[in-house]
């Protein structure tokens, strides 16, 4: 593969990745999830199922534990999540999704089955799966993370 084809790729993932993100996003806005952005999706992902401390946070957005703890109370505030007691450390908090926090994280769901959904309906079904087979096959094992 030429550098110049490879650049072309590597611009249409990052272009479609940066799509989805937005999708998902005006998806969940669309919902009545106004006062969030893809970052508080971004921890969301990591806060469901059990809750994460701050510090798990940060290392999950890699961002600092100031950051971490920055978003964290923008979203306790908003009502999307709560602190509660750590049941095995007592010095730490853990941080939990709300019902409004879940509400929210099936919206991103619903919005990102609807955005596959219009690329199913271009590609096809049997285009989709191959493509998504592929793709795990190449992208790191691990979280989904932003890309500040």
């Amino acid at each position: 593969m030429q550098n110049s084809e490879a650049m072309a790729l590597s611009a249409a993932l990052l272009a479609a990745a940066g799509d989805l993100t937005q999708r998902i996003n005006d998806g969940v806005v669309a919902r009545g999830f106004a006062d969030v952005r893809p970052a508080h999706g971004f921890a969301f992902a990591r806060l469901a199922p059990d809750g994460a401390t701050v510090t798990d946070l940060a290392a999950h957005l890699r961002v600092t534990k100031q950051a971490a703890s920055q978003l964290v109370d923008e979203i306790v505030r908003k009502g999307y999540a709560e602190r509660r007691p750590h049941p095995r450390d007592a010095r730490a908090r853990l941080v939990v999704l709300t019902e409004r926090g879940w509400a929210c994280t099936r919206a991103a769901e619903t919005a990102a089955a609807e955005v596959v959904g219009r690329w199913a309906e271009l590609l096809g079904e049997g285009e989709v799966r191959v493509l998504g087979e592929r793709l795990a096959r190449i992208a790191p094992y691990g979280p989904v993370r932003p890309a500040w």
